[in-house]
C-alpha cells in the first residue's frame, strides 16, 4: 500500500488515549507547488520520490496522541549525524528517542529506525514509510504484537544486554572503498543492517557515548571504534 493511502486508511479511526480520552488523527496542510520544488531542492539528489511527493501534496504530517508531531518533512533535523546523515526525523515519544528513516544518495526513502538513547540502541522499526503508519494504526489500536511496544518496552534492553549482537569483530573486506579504510580506527566492531528484519539492531553506544561511529556511504553498515582496555600499569603511567 501507498504512504498516502496508509495514511487515509487511519482518518476514519477513532482511538483512545492512554487516559481514556477518545482522539482522532489530525492532519497537518499539504504542500503547494512551490514547497514540493524547495524541499526537492534539500535532498539528496534533489529526488523527492512519486509516492512521496503524493502524500505531501496530501498533508506533510499529522497530529497523534503518543507522540510528537508525525512529520514527513523534518530532513535533516536529526542531529546524529554519524549515525543517519541523510534522513527524515518521523517522530518522538518525547522522552529523547526518534523514529528516523534513512535515505540513500539517489534518494529513495528507506526503512525506518527506531533511535534510543537510553540504551544507546539502533532498531529497525519498519522496512518503508507505508509500513510505519501501518503500525502506528496497530499501536494506537491496542493490536498486539504491535513492534512500536515490544521495541520500546523490551528489545532495546535485549540489544543491549547482548555481549555482540550483530556485531562482529571487523575483518577487512573489498566491499570498502579505500578512501574509507583510511579513516577506520585500529580497533573495531561492525554492524552491517544490510538484510536485517525489523526488530534487529545493534547498541551505538557500546563503547562509549562519544566512540567513533563511522557509516560506510548510504549503506546500511556502521563501523564502531573498540577501545581496548589498559591495564593497570597502563592506565597508572599513561601507556597508550
Amino acid at each position: 500500500m501507498k504512504p498516502l493511502e496508509q495514511l487515509k486508511a487511519l482518518l476514519n479511526k477513532k482511538y483512545e488515549s492512554e487516559d481514556g480520552d477518545e482522539f482522532t488523527v489530525e492532519l497537518l496542510h499539504g504542500l503547494s507547488d512551490s514547497e514540493i520544488e524547495a524541499f526537492k531542492k534539500t535532498l539528496p539528489s534533489q529526488h523527492l520520490p512519486a509516492d512521496i511527493e503524493e502524500l505531501l501534496r496530501f498533508s506533510k504530517g499529522f497530529e497523534f496522541s503518543y507522540f510528537d508531531t508525525i512529520q514527513f518533512t523534518s530532513y535533516g533535523e536529526f542531529g546524529f549525524e554519524k549515525l543517519f546523515p541523510q534522513s527524515i526525523q518521523l517522530a518522538g515519544d518525547g522522552l529523547g528517542n526518534f523514529w528516523v528513516l534513512d535515505i540513500d544518495n539517489t534518494g529513495h526513502w528507506g526503512p525506518v529506525y527506531y533511535v534510543c538513547h537510553d540504551p544507546a540502541v539502533v532498531v529497525k522499526n519498519s522496512e518503508n514509510l507505508s509500513e510505519f503508519l501501518q503500525q502506528l494504526d496497530q499501536y494506537a489500536s491496542g493490536e498486539n504484537p504491535s513492534n512500536l511496544i515490544s521495541i520500546d518496552e523490551q528489545l532495546v534492553f535485549d540489544i543491549w544486554e547482548d555481549p555482540n549482537g550483530i556485531m562482529e569483530q571487523y575483518k577487512k573486506t573489498p566491499d570498502f572503498s579505500e578512501e574509507f579504510m583510511k579513516q577506520l580506527p585500529e580497533l573495531m566492531m561492525i554492524a552491517d543492517m544490510t538484510s536485517a528484519k525489523n526488530k534487529t539492531g545493534f547498541a551505538w553506544g557500546k563503547y562509549g557515548a562519544n566512540n567513533k561511529i563511522l557509516r560506510y556511504d548510504d549503506k546500511p553498515i556502521w563501523v564502531l571504534e573498540k577501545k581496548r582496555k589498559r591495564g593497570f600499569l597502563e592506565r597508572l603511567f599513561g601507556g597508550s
